[in-house]
C-alpha cells in the first residue's frame, strides 16, 4: 500500500506531480536541495490550487485536506526513509538522475518503489544505478501535470510485474490515464513529438512561413491542442535540443537537430523559462507586474 510518497526535484515538473499525488490522497514530500527554488514551488502549488478551485475543478475542503498533506523540506535522506513511493523528477541529465537514484536507493526502506521522470533516457539505464532495478520504472508525465490526462509508464529490462501494478495504481490515484511500454529509445510519445517539433523548425529555416502560421497550420490542420514552437517554447528548448540529440545518437539521421534550433539554445532563447524561445514572453511577464 502506497502512503507515503516523495517527489525529488521542485520545478514545473515536480510541482505539478507534488499537486496531483496530494490530490490524489497520497501524504507528498517535495525536495529540492535549493531552499529558494521550494518556497517558489510551494507558492506555485497554492497558486494551483486556487486556479482550480476559481474554476470550480477543486473544492476548498479538498484543498485545505490536499495542502495539510504537503511537506517541502531539503533534507533528502529524511524524505525518504519512510517513504513507499519515489518519483525523481530532476533534470533530464544521466549524471544528475544517477547521483539522485544512488542516493534515493540508499536511503529508501526495502519496499519502495521508485519512478523516474524521464521523456527519453532508458529506465534499464537508470535501474542500473540502484540494488532494486525491478522496484524501478520510467513514469513519464506531461506538461502541465494538472491538465495532461496521460502517463506514459516504461518497463525496464528488470521492471517486475508488481512494480508496475503499483506504479498504475498511483497513477490512478492521481486520476491519469496510463499506458504501459516496453522500453525503446524516445518511448512513444517524446519520438513523435520530437519529430514535429524539429521539422517545424527546418520549415522555420527554409522560411516556409512564420512561427505563428506553422503553429497554426499543425493545430488547425491536424488537431492538435498546442502548435509546435509553443510545446517548445512550454517544454524548454534546451530540453527538445537534448532529447533530439540523444535519439539522433540513438535511432538516427532522421533525429538530426535542426540548426536554427541550436542557435536559438545557443542564444539562450529556452522559451518560457527564459522570457524568450520561439516567441517572446518578456512583455507578458512585465504586463503583469
Amino acid at each position: 500500500m502506497v502512503k507515503n510518497l516523495v517527489v525529488i526535484g521542485s520545478g514545473v515538473m515536480g510541482q505539478g506531480i507534488a499537486y496531483v499525488s496530494a490530490i490524489g490522497g497520497f501524504y507528498t514530500t517535495v525536495v529540492d536541495i535549493d531552499s529558494f527554488q521550494l518556497e517558489g514551488a510551494e507558492r506555485e502549488i497554492e497558486g494551483l490550487f486556487q486556479k482550480g478551485i476559481e474554476r470550480g475543478k477543486v473544492a476548498k475542503k479538498d484543498r485545505e485536506e490536499a495542502t495539510s498533506r504537503l511537506l517541502f523540506t531539503t533534507d533528502l535522506k529524511a524524505a525518504v526513509k519512510e517513504a513507499d513511493f519515489i518519483i525523481e523528477a530532476v533534470p533530464e541529465k544521466r549524471e544528475i538522475k544517477k547521483q539522485v537514484l544512488q542516493q534515493v536507493d540508499h536511503y529508501a526502506p526495502a519496499h519502495a518503489v521508485i519512478a523516474t521522470n524521464t521523456s527519453t533516457i532508458s529506465p534499464t539505464e537508470l535501474g542500473s544505478y540502484t540494488r532494486r532495478p525491478e522496484q524501478l520504472m520510467a513514469m513519464h508525465f506531461f506538461n502541465p501535470v494538472h491538465k495532461m490526462s496521460l502517463v506514459e509508464m516504461i518497463k525496464g529490462l528488470e521492471t517486475s510485474e508488481q512494480t508496475v501494478e503499483v506504479v498504475q495504481m498511483v497513477a490512478q490515484k492521481m486520476r491519469k490515464e496510463t499506458v504501459v511500454i516496453n522500453e525503446f529509445p524516445g518511448f512513444v510519445t517524446s519520438r513523435i513529438s520530437a519529430l514535429v517539433g524539429n521539422e517545424a523548425f527546418y520549415m522555420l529555416q527554409e522560411g516556409i512561413g512564420s512561427p505563428e502560421e506553422i503553429d497554426k497550420a499543425i493545430k488547425l490542420g491536424l488537431n492538435y491542442p498546442m502548435g509546435p514552437f509553443e510545446l517548445g517554447d512550454l517544454v524548454g528548448l534546451d530540453t527538445r535540443l537534448n532529447n533530439l540529440r540523444y535519439l539522433h545518437e540513438k535511432l538516427g539521421e532522421k533525429y538530426r537537430p535542426a540548426p536554427l534550433l541550436e542557435q536559438y539554445v545557443q542564444a539562450g532563447r529556452l522559451g518560457r523559462k527564459s522570457g524568450r524561445g520561439v516567441y517572446d514572453y518578456k512583455e507578458k511577464v512585465n504586463s503583469h507586474d
